[in-house]
């Protein structure tokens, strides 16, 4: 019995799939066999019902691959502490990120942390809030990136991130000034490009608003967004307007930062929080890339430098 053996396991109990399990182990899917066979009849017990589609775990095997949980946990554990007393920044952290945050924090703030700390290995996957908590439940995840407060996220220890000034992606009026300050009350509902349900970001605008979908798009077109890159897309081609968060417009083109405007103060802001659902042996990773994500924000953001003029506008 080794290591190696239960981590396998694990991994099978996860995937319900041979195949699919040892992709995720980086081995073939005949030498993960044999090693759940041979551990299997080392203890003469039967892990998995290979009978079954998808593989049905046991349960004399559930009670087992919850042991060989504690038992990773604790050699992970030990590794994290035998770094901490080298003082080495190490390991591997499982993360997820709502889409309207990875975007643009990934090529900036993550790259920078894995350039000042090449030992550790980040897997980052975009994702919406609730699949974030679903799977910090399951264990899937370590820690997630999501719009806060969050009621869903309450059993969750919670680290302020940073806050962000929500604003306006449209084509301006004629004799509009850049930075004309928007009343909410004044935007036409019927030109409002959103989100599909179940963006914090879609909640948001109507929270501010009180919006619903537009009237510009095809009565024939059934149109769910996913990525606020296809929203400034359709502002560009078709007209109307949509909402973005102030770390997105650093990325627009010249051209389009002038069709971005402000509401009116009490500027909107959202807070971004990490999340994870207990304290953990990668607690050190988290705490470094918490500190790099708000030292490079509090340089960036509008919020940082007039906080008393904004409100925040709760994400459900």
């Amino acid at each position: 019995m080794n290591i190696q053996q239960l981590e396998y396991l694990i991994a099978v109990d996860k995937y319900k799939h041979f195949g699919k399990a040892a992709q995720a182990c980086f081995i073939t899917q005949p030498t993960l066999s044999a090693m759940i066979q041979k551990f299997e009849d080392e203890l003469d017990v039967r892990i998995f019902d290979r009978t079954t589609h998808p593989i049905r775990t046991t349960d004399a095997g559930a009670e087992l691959i919850k042991e060989a949980q504690k038992i990773i946990d604790a050699v992970m554990e030990l590794k994290s502490k035998a770094n901490f007393l080298n003082n080495v920044l190490a390991g591997k952290l499982n993360l997820g990120i709502i889409p309207t945050v990875s975007t643009y924090i990934l090529p900036n703030e993550i790259f920078a942390f894995l350039n000042k700390n090449p030992q550790i290995e980040l897997n980052i996957k975009e994702m919406t809030t609730d699949s974030i908590i679903r799977s910090l439940k399951s264990g899937e995840l370590d820690a997630g990136i999501i719009s806060t407060p969050y009621s869903a996220a309450d059993d969750f220890y919670q680290d302020f991130l940073f806050n962000e000034e929500l604003m306006l992606y449209s084509g301006l009026e004629p004799g509009k000034e850049k930075d004309y300050f928007i009343v909410p009350e004044d935007i036409d509902v019927n030109k409002v490009w959103l989100l599909e349900e179940g963006n914090c970001l879609r909640t948001q605008f109507e929270n501010i608003c009180h919006l619903k979908e537009n009237s510009l798009k095809p009565k024939n077109l059934e149109f769910l967004a996913s990525n606020i890159h296809t929203l400034i897309q359709m502002v560009d081609k078709v007209g109307g307007i949509t909402i973005l968060s102030e770390i997105g417009v650093q990325q627009l083109s010249r051209e389009q930062k002038e069709k971005v405007s402000r509401f009116i103060k009490p500027f909107p802001y959202r807070e971004i929080s990490l999340i994870y659902y207990k304290p953990t042996y990668k607690q050190k990773i988290i705490d470094e890339l918490i500190s790099e994500i708000k030292t490079s924000m509090e340089q960036k953001l509008n919020y940082y430098k007039d906080p008393e003029n904004y409100q925040s506008i709760k994400p459900e």
